[in-house]
């Protein structure tokens, strides 16, 4: 039919706009329906993090195929042989069945092997960042469909960006309520890149990676208050940054605005917590530089039996280490924590050497007694202060022995 008026061409084009918008809408109200009925529950797919870091991983330098992979077992196998004999005797305790429990994995296998953890944080969150809005309405449909394809892009993302990094791991599920053994994973692929990049025999650099991670499995596996002591302290910061990021919700862009600014302030991520999470926070990352400056000791202390240089590979790890050059490698450090990590090892060893230098192996090895034997935030600072009060015979004549 054709339409030959100014007014009629009118109707005519109104009609289109309107039987377009009405299109429109029942599309998008299909999408959205479709979305709500096909989008699965739970905010992550965790098949698809797990490809999108595997994508980014599997497209690095340096990978190896499970054939190489499996070649250098024996290497590991023998480092694993040296060092734990040496741990035992200088610690005064056995390490069971670690050296049995330990194995090489690419980055891909490393990152597998950590979605369970990012599972166990995830399922404690999603009850509290769920969308509370009416069930099978289309603000529902949209919220849910957009939050589990934004969180699984950041979990994929995330676990991509540190399986390009970690040399080796304890892998032990401190979030879960089970108190199974961990098992050591050696990253031979990212081993191999950082030996090149810091000028060592990559043979003396897993030795090196292997005693600094034992020492973390013997840290563990010895002291069975210690994992649910951390369990204990991740899971309420876990329900804290719920609660928060409900009140966040509720209150809006206003009280955003304002964390924002109290974090840019403080130039850390610790600017959005509150009094009771920064208190936990402080007392994770205590025991966390006591952990690593431990390892960092032990590794002083056995390491010249098997190693005639760690003092030179330390240094030229830890210079690497200092040189975030890339903006998306500041970025993540800032956000995973990794930022503080070399202090952390600094202020952690300090602390060890100095307990050693006044008390002798009788301070040592009250570190791990439990709890109450943990060092204050002014006991970090002042060895001293921690052996007076710890272990006071330690300083008696002939009690640092």
């Amino acid at each position: 039919m054709t339409i030959g008026t100014a007014a009629g061409r009118l109707r005519a084009s109104r009609a289109l706009r309107l039987g377009v918008a009405i299109g429109l809408g029942v599309t998008a109200r299909a999408i959205v329906a479709r979305a709500t009925i096909n989008t699965p529950p739970g905010l992550v797919d965790w098949a698809r993090a797990e490809r999108i870091a595997r994508r980014r991983l599997r497209n690095m330098p340096g990978r190896l195929s499970p054939a190489q992979l499996n070649a250098t077992e024996p290497a590991y196998a023998r480092h694993m042989d040296r060092v734990v004999p040496l741990l035992e005797q200088r610690l005064g305790a056995p390490l069971p069945g670690v050296v049995e429990r330990h194995g090489v994995v690419s980055r891909e296998q490393w990152a597998a092997a950590n979605m369970q953890t990012f599972k166990t944080l995830i399922a404690h969150l999603e009850p509290h960042l769920a969308p509370r809005v009416e069930a099978g309405s289309m603000r529902a449909g949209v919220a849910a469909a957009t939050n589990r394809l934004v969180t699984t892009g950041q979990v994929g993302f995330l676990l991509g960006y540190l399986g390009s990094r970690v040399l080796g791991q304890y892998d032990v599920a401190l979030l879960s309520a089970e108190q199974d053994a961990g098992r050591l994973l050696y990253v031979e692929e990212n081993i191999r890149a950082t030996a090149r990049l810091v000028k060592v025999p990559v043979d003396d650099f897993r030795l090196w990676v292997a005693l600094h991670e034992t020492t973390h499995a013997f840290e563990l596996e010895a002291h069975p208050w210690l994992r649910p002591y951390i369990r204990e302290r991740m899971e309420r910061q876990v329900a804290l940054f719920a609660r928060e990021t409900r009140r966040l919700q509720q209150r809006g862009l206003a009280h955003l605005a304002r964390r924002w600014r109290t974090a840019a302030a403080e130039g850390s991520i610790r600017g959005f917590l509150s009094p009771e999470q920064r208190r936990l926070f402080r007392e994770v990352q205590l025991v966390m530089s006591l952990m690593e400056g431990f390892s960092d000791w032990v590794m002083d202390e056995v390491g010249a039996e098997v190693l005639p240089d760690i003092p030179g590979i330390r240094k030229r790890f830890e210079a690497r280490r200092g040189q975030r050059r890339r903006a998306i490698d500041r970025l993540m450090a800032r956000i995973t924590g990794m930022d503080m990590k070399l202090e952390q090892y600094r202020r952690g060893e300090r602390f060890v050497s100095g307990v050693y230098g006044v008390g002798g192996s009788l301070a040592i090895g009250h570190l791990w007694k439990g709890p109450e034997a943990l060092p204050t935030e002014e006991e970090m600072d002042d060895p001293a202060a921690w052996v007076r009060r710890v272990v006071p015979a330690a300083l008696e004549p002939g009690g640092t022995a």
